[in-house]
């Protein structure tokens, strides 16, 4: 889930495992327009760079008429107008797009290429919030590579669980007051 200025608000574990690069960066909320513009793996995780940094900019363009006076977008404008000479150039273009559908292409550092099919759907409760679903075809060296991304963010996560429960497991939580889970 994105709002309008492309920050993230929310994310299942595989779409924070696809988008591991961007949450490298301590800044909150994560966001695809610096990642794109002012991390420099963002050049490796995206093949089409300058594809992606065109659409990007064109989304904030178009989040830009539809809210003119977002004051968080106004300032992420700011920084990246400050900070990056690419979209500078880019935003000085006035291109407006709005995209829904397609094909997105990743270089992903564990799993390595991946072409996935994705859906934007807009939230009509709350304009600006959109939801997007990414799928491989069936069959696919995509397909292989976004299950074994799966495995791989359950590993991860599975690691975070033991690292918080400490060295001494459920049996160090009881000791310490804390009840294991039933």
């Amino acid at each position: 889930m994105r709002n309008g200025r492309l920050d993230v608000l929310g994310t299942n574990r595989l779409g924070r495992a696809l988008y591991s690069e961007m949450y490298t960066d301590p800044a909150r909320p994560v966001n695809h327009a610096r990642f794109i513009f002012l991390n420099p793996r963002s050049h490796g995780f995206y093949p089409d760079w300058k594809r992606a940094a065109n659409d990007t900019v064109a989304i904030l363009r178009t989040e830009s008429g539809r809210d003119p006076y977002d004051r968080a977008l106004s300032e992420l404008v700011g920084e990246l107008s400050m900070r990056s000479e690419e979209f500078r150039t880019r935003w000085a273009a006035h291109n407006v797009r709005q995209h829904y559908t397609g094909l997105k292409h990743f270089h992903h550092p564990v799993v390595g290429d991946l072409h996935l099919m994705y859906d934007g759907m807009g939230l009509s409760a709350d304009p600006g919030l959109s939801l997007l679903i990414y799928t491989a075809e069936p069959g696919s060296a995509s397909e292989d590579a976004l299950r074994l991304l799966a495995s791989w963010a359950a590993t991860l996560e599975q690691a975070e669980q033991a690292e918080q429960a400490g060295p001494a497991g459920p049996a160090g939580q009881a000791a310490a007051g804390v009840a294991p889970p039933a």
